[in-house]
C-alpha cells in the first residue's frame, strides 16, 4: 500500500493546474459517489488528480488506478476499508472497468463506509446502469467528451473565451463572433483543431499526435471493449475490419446486410459491433431517436466520432465529411442530435441544420421553420447562415 500512496503523491504534484476542463466546475464534488466516464485520452485522470490536489491539504486523499498489479491479488473493498481505518476521506479510483466485479465492490464500499467519498472513472463504453448491482441510484454520473474548439484555444494559446448557449448562437447578431475575432483568428486556428485538437494529449504528443491517437484506438478495441463486453479475439479482429471499412465511406447510410458481408459476420452481430464502437466514442451513430439508442435499432447514418479520428484513419480526408463530423460531435456533448426528414441534422427536436461551404444556399431547407445554414470559411453570421467554427463554443 505504501507504493500506491507514493504514486498518488507524485501524480498529484505533477498534474498541471493551469487549465481545467469545463466539466470540472459542473461536477458536484460534495456528493459521496461520483462517476466520470469518457473516451481514452479525454482527461479523466487529470480531473481526478486536479481535484485531489485542490483538497489534499484539508483531507486525507488517495488516487489509485485499478489496472495496477496490486489489485490482481488484493480486493478493492478490503483496500478501501484499510484506507478508511487509517483516516482516509477521499478515494479516487481510475480505470474501474479493468477490475472484475467493480460495481459490486463499489456498492459495498458505498453502503458500508458512508463517510468515505468515492470518485471513479472508466471507459466511455462503461455501462454504469447495467449489471446486477445497481449504482445508477447512488452515483452522480458525468460524461467527459474531448476538447471543444473553445477549450483547444485556451489550452493551446492560453486565451480564455466564453461558453455560448445554442440559442444565443442562433440569434446571429455577430456580437459573439466579435468577442472571439478580436482575440484570435478563428478560421486559421480551426484547421489546427480539426486535425489535432480534440484530445488534450496533443499538448505533449506534437508531431506524433495522430500516431498516438491510432494507438489509443487500438487499445480501446483490443483491451477496453473485451474487458467490458466480454468479446473474444476473433470479434476484436472483425471490429477492426469494420472500423477500417467505415473510415473509407463515412458519412454513410449503412446497408447493414452488405456491411455484415464485408466484415464476415451476421447482421445482428454487426449491429452489436457498431453499438460497441459508438459506446467507445470511436464512431457516431445518428438515428431518428437519440433517446433510444441500442444495437437493435439500425442507424440512419454513421460518422467517425470526431475530425481527429478522420485524420488518423484517412490519408485524404473529405472536407464535407469533416464539417458534418465536427458539427455532430460538438452539438452532441450538450444537445440531442438526430436524423431529420429534411436537412442534415435535427437538434433538440426543434432546430434543423444544413452544413456546407461559404456559398451554401438555403434551397434544401428554405421552407422549414427554425432552419439554419452552418457554413465553413466565414467569420460572421448573416441572417440564418452561421459560421461552423462558432458551434465549437458550446462547452
Amino acid at each position: 500500500m505504501e507504493r500506491l500512496y507514493n504514486i498518488s503523491q507524485y501524480l498529484q504534484k505533477k498534474v498541471p493546474d493551469d487549465f481545467r476542463r469545463y466539466l470540472y466546475d459542473e461536477i458536484d464534488w460534495d456528493a459521496q459517489l461520483i462517476a466520470i466516464a469518457g473516451a481514452r485520452g479525454c482527461g479523466k485522470t487529470v480531473i481526478l488528480l486536479q481535484y485531489l490536489k485542490s483538497i489534499a491539504n484539508k483531507k486525507n486523499v488517495l488516487y489509485v488506478s485499478l489496472d495496477d498489479i496490486f489489485f490482481s491479488e488484493n480486493k478493492l473493498v478490503f483496500f478501501a476499508e484499510s484506507f478508511y481505518q487509517k483516516g482516509g476521506e477521499v478515494l479516487a479510483l481510475d480505470e474501474v472497468h479493468k477490475y472484475p466485479n467493480w460495481s459490486q465492490e463499489i456498492k459495498n464500499i458505498y453502503d458500508t463506509l458512508p463517510d468515505l467519498k468515492l470518485i471513479f472513472t472508466g471507459s466511455s463504453a462503461l455501462e454504469i446502469h447495467k449489471g446486477l448491482y445497481d449504482l445508477s441510484r447512488r452515483a452522480l454520473v458525468y460524461n467527459l467528451p474531448g476538447l471543444s474548439f473553445r477549450e483547444y484555444i485556451e489550452l493551446r494559446y492560453k486565451i480564455v473565451l466564453p461558453v455560448f448557449k445554442l440559442k444565443d448562437i442562433l440569434l446571429a447578431d455577430n456580437s459573439l463572433n466579435s468577442l472571439i475575432i478580436d482575440k484570435i483568428k478563428p478560421l486559421q486556428v480551426f484547421e489546427e483543431y480539426l486535425q489535432m485538437g480534440y484530445y488534450p494529449f496533443f499538448i505533449n504528443a506534437k508531431q506524433n499526435y495522430l500516431k498516438q491517437l491510432l494507438n489509443t484506438i487500438n487499445q480501446v478495441i483490443e483491451t477496453d471493449l473485451p474487458a467490458i463486453f466480454d468479446i473474444e479475439f476473433a470479434s476484436v479482429i472483425k471490429i477492426k475490419k469494420l472500423l477500417s471499412v467505415i473510415s473509407r465511406i463515412v458519412p454513410y447510410k449503412p446497408n447493414i446486410e452488405e456491411l455484415a458481408r464485408q466484415v464476415g459476420t451476421t447482421r445482428d452481430t454487426l449491429l452489436k459491433y457498431l453499438f460497441y464502437l459508438e459506446k467507445a466514442q470511436i464512431i457516431k451513430w445518428l438515428g431518428k431517436d437519440t433517446h433510444g439508442l441500442n444495437y437493435l435499432n439500425k442507424p440512419e447514418k454513421l460518422y467517425l466520432n470526431n475530425s481527429n479520428i478522420i485524420h488518423a484513419l484517412s490519408n485524404q480526408p473529405n472536407k464535407g465529411n469533416m464539417r458534418e463530423t465536427f458539427f455532430l460531435n460538438q452539438l452532441s456533448a450538450q444537445n440531442f442530435v438526430s436524423y431529420p426528414n429534411k436537412g442534415a441534422f435535427l437538434v433538440d427536436d426543434n432546430y434543423i441544420f444544413e452544413i456546407g461551404g461559404k456559398s451554401k444556399s438555403r434551397k434544401q431547407i428554405a421552407k422549414l421553420e427554425n432552419s439554419y445554414i452552418v457554413a465553413d470559411n466565414i467569420e460572421y453570421s448573416f441572417e440564418n447562415k452561421i459560421p461552423l467554427w462558432l458551434f465549437g463554443f458550446l462547452y
